[in-house]
C-alpha cells in the first residue's frame, strides 16, 4: 500500500510540474482546477448521497462492517496530514510566515510560490478525502452522526480549499494548511484508535478535547484573517469576508456542539 501511495504522489507531482524551479506553475492546468465544475459536482453528489440517496439505500439493509477499510482509511489520513503539516514547514515557506508584514503572493520567488501552491492543491485533495467520513457514517447506518455541523463543515471546507488554490495560494494559505492538517492528525489518530475495537475505548478519554482544539484553531485563523484585512494585504476582500463569516459560523456551531455534548453532562 505504501508503494502505491508513493507512486500516486510522484505521478501527481509530475502533473503539478513543481520540480522545475525556473518555471512558474499554471494552476488552471492542474486536475480539477480549470473551473469549479468538478468540485461542485463532487460536493453535489456528496450531499445527495449522505442526505437522501444513502439513507434510502440503507433503510432496509444491515449496516456495512467496514472495519478493515476504516483502519486503512484512518492510517492513510494520519500519514497524509503529517506529510501536509511538514510540507507547510519547509524552510522557504517558514521564512515568509515569520515576516511581520503582508507577503504579496506575486512577490514570492518561484520556488516558494510553487511549494505553497503545490501544498495548497494537496490540501484540497485532503478535504475531498474528508468527505468519506460522512459516507462511512451513512453506510454504517450511523445517520445520527450526520449532523448539520458535520455536513456543513465538510462541504464548506472543500469549497474553500478550492477557492484558496485558485485565487489565494499565498502565505495565508500556508497557515491554514499547517494548522488544519495538524488538527486532523490528532482527529484521525482518535478515529484510528476507535476503529481498533471496544477494548481500546479506555484510551479515548480525550475525545472532548478535540472540540477544544478545533475551536482554538478557528480563533487563531479568525485573528489571522482579521489581521490580513487590517494590514491591507493584497488579497480578494470578498474571499476573505467569506472565510471570516464561515469561521464565525464554525465557532458558533462547534461551541454549541460542545455545550450540548459535554457541558450539560456536568449538570
Amino acid at each position: 500500500m505504501s508503494n502505491l501511495i508513493h507512486q500516486m504522489v510522484n505521478n501527481c507531482n509530475e502533473i503539478l510540474d513543481t520540480n522545475n524551479k525556473n518555471k512558474e506553475i499554471i494552476i488552471d492546468t492542474w486536475p480539477m482546477m480549470y473551473s469549479p465544475g468538478p468540485i461542485l459536482c463532487i460536493v453535489g453528489c456528496y450531499l445527495a448521497f449522505v442526505l437522501k440517496v444513502g439513507p434510502k439505500m440503507m433503510e432496509k439493509r444491515s449496516p456495512f462492517q467496514l472495519n478493515f477499510l476504516l483502519l486503512a482509511y484512518n492510517v492513510i489520513q494520519v500519514i497524509f496530514n503529517i506529510w501536509l503539516s511538514l510540507k507547510a514547514l519547509e524552510p522557504s515557506v517558514v521564512s515568509i510566515l515569520l515576516l511581520p508584514k503582508c507577503q504579496n503572493p506575486t512577490s514570492l520567488n518561484l520556488n516558494t510560490k510553487n511549494t505553497i501552491s503545490s501544498a495548497a492543491w494537496w490540501y484540497f485533495i485532503a478535504k475531498i478525502m474528508d468527505l468519506l467520513d460522512t459516507v462511512f457514517f451513512t453506510l454504517r447506518k450511523k445517520q445520527n452522526q450526520v449532523t448539520f455541523l458535520h455536513v456543513y463543515h465538510h462541504t464548506i471546507t472543500s469549497i474553500c480549499s478550492w477557492l484558496y488554490v485558485k485565487f489565494l495560494p499565498g502565505q495565508q494559505g500556508a497557515v491554514i494548511i499547517f494548522l488544519n492538517s495538524l488538527v486532523h492528525v490528532i482527529m484521525y489518530t482518535y478515529y484510528l484508535i476507535s476503529a481498533l475495537g471496544p477494548k481500546y475505548k479506555k484510551y479515548l478519554w480525550w475525545k472532548k478535547y478535540m472540540t477544544w482544539i478545533q475551536l482554538v484553531q478557528f480563533f487563531i485563523l479568525l485573528a489571522y484573517e482579521l489581521t490580513i484585512l487590517v494590514l491591507g494585504c493584497k488579497v480578494p476582500k470578498a474571499l476573505s469576508c467569506f472565510v471570516l463569516t464561515n469561521l464565525v459560523i464554525f465557532i458558533y456551531l462547534f461551541s454549541d456542539f460542545y455545550r450540548k455534548a459535554y457541558a450539560k453532562q456536568k449538570v
